[in-house]
């Protein structure tokens, strides 16, 4: 979660002002950080871009890189744009696994941003998504067992292999093996959003991703529960307005059923 404070701001300020030529890598890189914890994910892109610059094979400055461009595509309402800054997220995320295989940020930030492109696809090119989310969030959570957004992505894999229709099953299990299918499950979705929520229990999207999966499972008093607690937390994240806003209308159409 980010916690955005007054010496974030006044650092982040103090970099601002100063002339662009005489900013170094690490400045750049605290500028992006704090302008990420301010949520201003377009500036905070432009630092961490120029740092890649400066050192490409930086595996920090690459993750954060990719991770920018997630957070500003998933503001945007022009799908193929935020399409294609996911394609950039996913090429940066994969030269940060290959800058540094060995710890779970690179692979969570690359399953991330296959995640975020197979929601806004059709069933039979999800499937075609799923192996790699899978295999990326597993390679996240093997390096630290206790990666808050891994489980999210770990967690929302499940349920959305889950939700598939009964085509794109079909598709899956020709092209991808019955296997594969099989490893999906209700109860491992709720599991992984479940330690999500404990590793970072103000994280507004955590509640609502199990919120929405109780409600697919009929567990109604549970999702109000989770509905009901994250409309209090504080915004920090890009989407948590409107995510407050989804919880709200989930909360109206779940209203009366137990």
């Amino acid at each position: 979660m980010r916690i955005i404070s007054a010496c974030t701001v006044i650092a982040a300020v103090a970099v601002v002002g100063s002339p662009a030529h005489s900013q170094t890598f690490p400045d750049h890189m605290a500028l992006g950080d704090s302008l990420t914890e301010v949520l201003e994910p377009q500036r905070a892109l432009e630092q961490y871009g120029a740092a890649v610059a400066v050192q490409p094979g930086s595996y920090e400055a690459l993750w954060k890189f990719a991770l920018a461009h997630i957070d500003v595509a998933r503001q945007l309402t022009d799908e193929d744009r935020a399409d294609s800054l996911y394609a950039v997220a996913r090429e940066y995320a994969e030269r940060a696994v290959a800058a540094d295989s060995m710890d779970a940020e690179g692979h969570f930030v690359l399953a991330y941003a296959l995640g975020q492109v197979s929601r806004s696809k059709g069933g039979k090119e999800r499937v075609r998504y799923g192996k790699e989310i899978y295999a990326e969030s597993s390679r996240a959570l093997e390096l630290n067992p206790n990666h808050a957004g891994a489980h999210h992505v770990m967690g929302a894999w499940h349920a959305e292999i889950k939700r598939l229709s009964g085509i794109a099953r079909f598709f899956a299990k020709t092209f991808l093996g019955g296997g594969f299918m099989s490893i999906a499950s209700w109860d491992s979705s709720l599991v992984h959003l479940a330690m999500s929520i404990g590793f970072e229990p103000e994280h507004i999207f955590h509640r609502l991703e199990l919120a929405e999966i109780l409600v697919d499972v009929g567990h109604y008093d549970r999702a109000r529960s989770q509905l009901m607690s994250l409309l209090d937390l504080p915004i920090a994240d890009v989407e948590d307005v409107k995510h407050k806003e989804t919880a709200a209308e989930l909360l109206e159409k779940i209203s009366g059923k137990s």
